[in-house]
């Protein structure tokens, strides 16, 4: 979620269509007495490149055009 003044974000992207949510096994297993340090972590395999032209804009900065071609979304 772009916050306003960002110009760039690189959020993971959480795909739970068609699948529980992976914390509600979490959840699940710590509501059965596991200890959460005990629990493996899960790092996101896939993070999506957003850019705000309009806050660089602003703030005087230039985005590399390769930057821009490569962006899941820009925000102009």
């Amino acid at each position: 979620m772009m916050l306003p003044g960002d110009v760039l974000i690189c959020p993971p992207v959480v795909r739970t269509q068609g699948k529980k949510c992976r914390a509600v096994g979490y959840v699940d297993k710590i509501l059965k007495g596991a200890k959460p340090g005990d629990l493996p972590i899960e790092q996101p395999t896939r993070f999506k490149l957003v850019i705000n032209l309009k806050t660089g804009k602003a703030l005087g900065l230039s985005v590399p055009p390769s930057l821009v071609a490569t962006a899941d979304e820009v925000i102009e």
